[in-house]
């Protein structure tokens, strides 16, 4: 797989959650071309080509974002893609357990597409990772 062919880039760095979300794209034939990256730093890498990546950015048609990562959090991830031209039409899909109201605030503020809070329950979970799935990559129309 090439990265110019990620249909959803997950920037998780629980395991757990990872787990859940792949489960809910896999059983609901959602995208067959799920990349996983850990941490903020490893998702900027990637998205923009640099340093591990070097030369090679993805562009994948939504990238769901967790806010609290290892070395470079979601909101900071969150304004260098807004606000770079290259990236600002990828939709971006906070998926967090944060409830904070500033935090929310934040993230329209720079842009994002979508903000939701991360259900507890599993089947929640599953079903809202399945509809934003659903809506972002079979619904949603992105121009060129």
């Amino acid at each position: 797989m090439t990265d110019t062919a990620v249909e959803i880039l997950l920037v998780e760095d629980n395991p757990n959650d990872v787990k859940l979300a792949l489960h809910a794209f896999k059983s609901n034939n959602l995208a067959n071309h799920v990349r996983v990256v850990r941490d903020g730093a490893e998702a900027l890498e990637l998205i923009f080509g640099t340093d591990r990546y070097d030369k090679c950015p993805c562009h994948p048609k939504v990238i769901l974002l967790d806010l609290k990562l290892p070395y470079v959090d979601g909101i900071e991830v969150l304004h260098r893609l807004k606000a770079d031209e290259r990236t600002r039409q990828i939709p971006v899909v906070v998926l967090t357990s944060s409830r904070e109201e500033p935090d929310i605030q934040k993230c329209y503020q720079l842009g994002v597409n979508s903000y939701i809070v991360k259900p507890v329950d599993f089947d929640q979970f599953t079903k809202a990772v399945r509809e934003v799935g659903m809506y972002w990559l079979l619904l949603n129309q992105r121009p060129q």
